[in-house]
């Protein structure tokens, strides 16, 4: 999630753990973080000539990066409607759900776990329900075959199975 640049919504569906971990970052980035960005700052200015001073060119880029992740964060959580996981029904692919899908395209089975997109980690099987493959699995059930359209070309997915953890 950190250092990692969205594409903007309209709105974020995340479940409230992880609402309060952004909450939680945002508190920490605008008081430490700013503390200590500011002490890097104050330091590399005593080397003098800012010039030809690298130092200081750093501490300004991690300030440019906290400051944009501090943004990031306002802007998600001001776009976020809190997912309630304990009303989810598995008749239908939803965010917060788990979906088992055999791709007929590669011929092989996968687990996804359809999340909002701050929470997107695809090494980890966690994709974003504005994705090509979330978009294309939300709302369908069990038995459904969808046609997914990526960069690469379509691919045919099954759903097998929708579940929660």
């Amino acid at each position: 999630m950190k250092g990692n640049v969205y594409i903007m919504a309209d709105e974020y569906v995340l479940p409230q753990k992880v609402i309060e971990q952004l909450k939680e970052e945002l508190k920490e980035l605008r008081t430490t973080g700013r503390t200590d960005i500011a002490e890097k700052i104050k330091e590399a200015k005593s080397f003098g000539d800012l010039s030809e001073n690298s130092e200081y060119d750093e501490a300004k880029s991690d300030q440019a990066k906290l400051e944009a992740r501090i943004l990031e964060i306002e802007y998600t959580l001001s776009h976020a409607t809190v997912l309630d996981e304990s009303t989810l029904s598995t008749e239908t692919v939803h965010t917060g759900l788990f979906v088992k899908v055999f791709d007929k395209t590669y011929s092989e089975e996968l687990v996804y776990q359809l999340v909002g997109a701050p929470q997107a980690d695809p090494i980890n099987d966690k994709i974003s329900d504005e994705s090509p493959v979330g978009k294309a699995l939300l709302g369908h059930k069990v038995g459904d075959v969808v046609t997914v359209e990526t960069p690469a070309g379509n691919d045919i997915i099954e759903i097998l199975e929708i579940f929660k953890k």
